[in-house]
């Protein structure tokens, strides 16, 4: 079975990016996992804080390690976004193949500290497990948004820079690295998202030896997508349009069916569109259209 660690390597080779979507529950689960089947590409599941609060730490983990083993499938799992020491130990206790320590509402000193701490207690649990890292701010939540969020780094001169991404992974030693290139957490309502930095994304992408990571990618326009991996980032966040494709399946369903008091009957729908943008992404992202 393809680990984590290969499915990335063999992304670098193909020069695409892992597709990685958020849950709160199972049907955005089936629906991802299904599509992801289909197309035979590797997937990553996400899971925030709050999202593996909501589930449940050990019961996502199983959820996941369940469909892996089942149809022995390259499904993965990631403690998205976790803020605490404790929170990434939880994770890493459970089986998670990787966790995203988010320390970067810290100051860059502060975030090295915590980051080099948490990669210690992880790989004494598990030396296998991937550490991913964030620096720079692009927003705290999946939302649709009226503008871009206070403090966000949109500007160039605010965006990572190449030397700082460098000493940083040098100082903390992760394996995984999300910059912040202009992307943002959330959609806009009614405007377009911010143009992505491929500029920067190549520069720290040719000094780094570890891959790097998109966060907030909904919204983001399909051309800036493909410019981003061909500069180097291999895996791609999507979690508000799942959230909205959601609430559009169930309005749909509760619509079609107002007297119907079946959840698995009502259901469907929402996997259907979830599974809609899953495929539009994964196809985007593994350049199968």
């Amino acid at each position: 079975m393809q680990t984590l660690i290969e499915a990335i390597k063999d992304a670098e080779k193909k020069e695409v990016a892992i597709g990685h979507f958020n849950i709160s529950d199972i049907v955005a689960l089936k629906a991802i996992f299904e599509t992801a089947k289909k197309l035979l590409v590797p997937v990553i599941i996400g899971v925030s804080e709050g999202e593996r609060n909501f589930i449940g730490v050990w019961q996502v983990a199983a959820l996941v390690k369940s469909l892996r083993d089942e149809f022995q499938y390259p499904v993965f799992l990631n403690a998205d976004h976790t803020h605490s020491i404790e929170a990434a130990e939880a994770a890493a206790y459970a089986g998670f193949d990787t966790v995203l320590f988010d320390g970067s509402a810290l100051t860059v000193r502060e975030n090295i500290e915590q980051t080099k701490l948490v990669v210690r207690k992880l790989k004494s649990i598990n030396r296998n497990i991937l550490i991913e890292a964030e620096l720079g701010r692009i927003g705290t939540s999946s939302e649709i948004r009226e503008g871009i969020p206070e403090g966000a780094a949109v500007k160039p001169e605010d965006l990572t820079k190449p030397e700082e991404a460098v000493s940083f992974i040098r100082e903390t030693g992760v394996d995984l690295f999300a910059p912040a290139v202009g992307n943002l957490h959330g959609m806009m309502a009614n405007a377009p998202e911010p143009a992505l930095n491929i500029k920067r994304v190549r520069e720290i992408s040719q000094l780094l030896r570890i891959p790097l990571v998109l966060h907030g990618g909904s919204g983001n326009a399909d051309a800036d997508f493909t410019a981003a991996i061909d500069a180097g980032i291999r895996i791609i966040h999507i979690n508000t349009e799942l959230r909205l494709a959601w609430k559009k399946g169930l309005d749909k369903a509760l619509a079609a069916y107002p007297a119907e008091i079946a959840p698995y009957k009502i259901l469907p729908d929402v996997v259907s569109e979830i599974g809609n943008v899953v495929q539009r992404r994964l196809k985007l992202f593994n350049k199968l259209v």
